[in-house]
């Protein structure tokens, strides 16, 4: 379900040049913006590249794109 919301022009603008970068839609790029705001909010220990991460992870284990981590690499 999608829900029309009023914002400033002055975040829309932003959304848009980040949207570019990113290569979301601008609505995606807003949606992705509040969850990273609502975990950062919930969580303020959270360094926002942990936060960032584990959006990462999220979209990968969605994706099936995850493999399973072997303890003892990289050692």
């Amino acid at each position: 379900m999608s829900t029309a919301v009023k914002i400033s022009d002055e975040l829309a603008n932003k959304a848009k040049i980040r949207s570019k970068i990113e290569k979301r839609s601008i609505a995606g790029q807003i949606e992705y913006w509040a969850t990273a705001g609502e975990i950062a909010e919930e969580n303020p220990e959270l360094p926002f590249q942990f936060i960032k991460d584990i959006l990462i992870g999220k979209e990968q284990a969605k994706n099936k794109l995850l493999s399973p981590y072997e303890f003892g690499e990289g050692d």
